[in-house]
């Protein structure tokens, strides 16, 4: 299902989802400003310890996101060999609440990473977590096979059992917007901006 947003921006669903399924703006492309899209694999991690992730790049499906929680800003989650495995093993981004090193060998990979930041020292491998279970990224909690969604204007997560909704209904929101000129929008968002001027009591 995943695969089938391939195509479609997170501002076309981000109003559908709402708010809530939105994470915050410290999650962030680390270079460029890739598009992606596919099923979450939720990772919980504690913090300063990256095991859970090093665990995921063999677990996750290809064509999935990673997602990881962490809570951690001293320690990177996972480097440039990391990234490169997930990446031969078809995993299609890694989405994380937390930092990363290596960020030149990910962006000349061309490896899409999504996170707080980045760190030159890795955390330890020493304590459980969770693989394939929920985990709260960004503010938003993420359960396995939800659809996330990035680009450079954020990451939205779209709950699984939503996927089909809200595909059609963003699908029909861009085919509308690809018909309508600028001018025709225009006229149309005037006549909003002034209808919400008048309720609101403007009179200038």
């Amino acid at each position: 299902m995943g695969g089938a947003f391939e195509d479609v921006p997170t501002t076309a669903v981000a109003d559908l989802v709402g708010r809530e399924q939105v994470m915050d703006i410290g999650i962030r492309p680390l270079w460029g400003a890739p598009h992606v899209a596919g099923p979450a694999y939720p990772v919980r991690c504690e913090p300063g310890d990256n095991l859970m992730v090093h665990a995921a790049i063999y677990r996750a499906e290809p064509g999935s996101v990673i997602v990881v929680e962490s809570g951690d800003l001293d320690y990177a989650l996972a480097g440039g060999n990391v990234c490169a495995i997930a990446q031969r093993r078809g995993v299609a981004a890694v989405v994380a609440d937390g930092l990363i090193r290596d960020v030149g060998e990910v962006r000349e990979a061309g490896f899409p990473v999504f996170a707080r930041g980045v760190i030159p020292i890795p955390g330890a491998k020493r304590r459980l977590g969770s693989l394939g279970e929920p985990a709260r990224a960004g503010g938003v909690l993420v359960h396995p096979g939800d659809i996330v969604i990035a680009d450079e204007d954020g990451v939205v997560v779209v709950p699984a059992t939503r996927a089909q909704e809200v595909l059609a209904a963003a699908r029909t929101r861009l085919a509308r917007e690809a018909e309508q000129s600028l001018d025709d929008w225009e006229q149309e968002h005037r006549a909003r901006v002034d209808k919400a001027l008048d309720e609101v009591g403007f009179t200038g």
